[in-house]
């Protein structure tokens, strides 16, 4: 009997402009009938590339040597490297299927949810469009969808992510594969959402007895669903085997080091450790961390404060255009923040946290409310005192990449702030005061000339948060800052925050749907919840103790909660 996958010594390069780079690097491992291997690693680390060759989905630069054996039936292997694209379109969505990291993308947008799945059943199990038709809404009541009948209709662009991933999982899950390749299948979902998915992929692997081939970067989602675990470093496998063991005792530096990088409960006031520490030190390194010194005021002054805020869109008007229907995004809010603390904000998508952020800077104009800034009424402040005014808050977005001029250097991005707002004499001062800042935000004087697709992601955030700091505001928006990074990235961008936090003192409300994450970064948390703040209190009492039920369903939801 054969194992359902294996993979024997194989070497993936790509060949550009004459230059060989080499992406996987003797790669062999087996997934077994039944169980969850997990891959885990950083961005880079070749997980995504060892998942496209297995159905031939890389492109035409990629050299490929050794094998890919895949038994149908388990009882003889074929190389899915050596057939022909006949061949192997018998087997895609058939006998392997893959759900993608961003599900808008993987779904065609011009045709319909139901369209899409019905289309795999008629092309591989030779259904008729009646029963195709009947089989897709069963599925998607199995993956839990609301209105299966009517989601049939819908396009993509209607539902949202974890919708849309719900429905990726349908189409994978329809010819009821022998092996589901999962590449990241909740990075950019809320944790109870991400939860739900990893317990629908669960159910449906043990109800079918497949193979699932699981690629995270998120060691906390391993110990939650993984029975196998390989962890991947630079296009090489580090380490592997039983994903209890390795999780309870890693022996790799690597594997450490992410385990290490993820906020925990105890980490809070203390340093984060990150990559080098584990990687350029080897086995020198321990495990203890370094205390964070917070310099906090002797008594608490409120900086901020919000009153009886709203911001309400009309849905439906009337046949005079007078608006007779809102949806509440944010529905009377009211909070203070303490000058020279940091706030979490926490909530699923749609709760209304990042229009209340972006409301509190005034790039959208509430329905109702008052928001005092440092003493100063920024919902009363005309339009020319509120630009003058502008320097002294600041946000830093969720994307970094589609927050910088993709045609513009990084250095005259960030020295732009300060020409607009007129700072310093001349721009051999500004130019100065720039490359002072990226040395800050732990960059280079060098990379003052290279545009944002030159750097990493990681890399890209620092750029955004030195761009919000050469103004030395007093006030930050963090908006989801981290939530689509690896776990050793976040870890060095909440330090830095931190630091800069120390060095700077500024205040700041930072938004995540991740109580983890905010946890270790805030002083004070608030819990929103259809556009409604509906906890509030220390960080430590809300993570330990919350009062509302929706907020322990949050903190119940945290990957690897109680395992790791």
């Amino acid at each position: 009997m054969f194992p359902l996958l294996e993979i024997k010594d194989l070497n993936i390069s790509f060949l550009e402009e004459g230059m060989s780079t080499l992406a996987l690097n003797d790669i062999s491992l087996t997934v077994t009938k039944g169980k969850i291997t997990a891959i885990v690693g950083e961005s880079g680390s070749g997980k995504s590339v060892t998942a496209l060759s297995i159905l031939q989905l890389l492109p035409k630069q990629a050299a490929i040597k050794g094998k890919i054996l895949f038994s149908r039936y388990g009882s003889k292997q074929e190389d899915l490297i050596r057939l022909n694209s006949k061949d192997i379109s018998t087997i895609r969505g058939n006998h392997i299927a893959m759900v993608f990291q961003e599900p808008m993308t993987s779904l065609n947008p011009v045709l319909t949810c139901g369209f899409q799945v019905m289309e795999t059943l008629t092309r591989h199990h030779k259904l008729s469009w009646e029963k195709a038709k009947e089989k897709t809404i069963r599925l998607f009541e199995q993956v839990e969808l609301p209105q299966p009948a009517s989601m049939l209709t819908r396009y993509p662009h209607e539902i949202s992510g974890g919708q849309k991933q719900r429905v990726m999982i349908a189409m994978a899950m329809c010819c009821e594969p022998d092996l589901l390749i999962a590449d990241e299948p909740t990075t950019a979902l809320d944790v109870r959402i991400q939860k739900n998915i990893l317990q629908l992929i669960k159910e449906l692997q043990l109800k079918i007895n497949m193979g699932v081939l699981f690629i995270t970067h998120d060691l906390g989602l391993v110990a939650d669903i993984a029975d196998e675990l390989i962890v991947m470093y630079k296009g090489r496998i580090v380490e592997k085997g039983n994903a209890a063991e390795i999780l309870k005792n890693p022996q790799h530096n690597y594997t450490k080091a992410l385990l290490a990088c993820r906020p925990a409960s105890g980490s809070k006031g203390k340093k984060l450790a990150v990559l080098t520490d584990y990687i350029q030190k080897g086995n020198n390194v321990t495990d203890e961390k370094i205390e964070m010194t917070a310099t906090k005021p002797e008594q608490a002054i409120p900086f901020l404060t919000i009153e009886g805020l709203n911001v309400y869109y009309p849905v439906k008007k009337n046949l005079f255009g007078k608006p007779i229907s809102f949806i509440k995004a944010v529905d009377q809010v009211s909070f203070e923040v303490n000058k020279g603390e940091i706030t979490g904000l926490v909530g699923e998508s749609g709760c209304g946290k990042t229009t209340l952020g972006r409301a509190i800077l005034q790039l959208i104009k509430p329905t109702a409310g008052k928001i005092w800034l440092n003493g100063n009424e920024l919902t009363a402040m005309p339009a020319k005192k509120l630009r003058e005014y502008r320097k002294e808050f600041q946000i830093v977005f969720q994307d970094p990449y589609g927050s910088l001029n993709p045609r513009i250097t990084i250095g005259n991005a960030i020295l732009e702030a300060l020409q607009v707002h007129g700072l310093y004499e001349n721009t051999t001062i500004r130019k100065e005061a720039v490359i002072d800042m990226l040395e800050k935000v732990q960059l280079s004087p060098d990379h003052f000339k290279r545009y944002p697709h030159q750097f990493s992601g990681g890399q890209r955030q620092r750029v955004c948060i030195a761009r919000a700091l050469i103004l030395d505001p007093s006030f930050l928006v963090f908006d989801e800052s981290v939530s689509a990074l690896d776990v050793s990235v976040q870890a060095g961008i909440l330090n830095l925050i931190n630091e800069l936090k120390n060095s700077m003192n500024f205040t700041a409300i930072f938004i995540s749907h991740d109580l983890s994450v905010v946890h270790y970064i805030s002083d004070k948390i608030l819990v929103m919840n259809q556009g409604k703040i509906i906890e509030s209190g220390n960080a430590d009492d809300i993570y330990h103790n919350p009062g509302m039920e929706y907020t322990k369903q949050l903190i119940d939801a945290i990957p690897g909660k109680g395992v790791i």
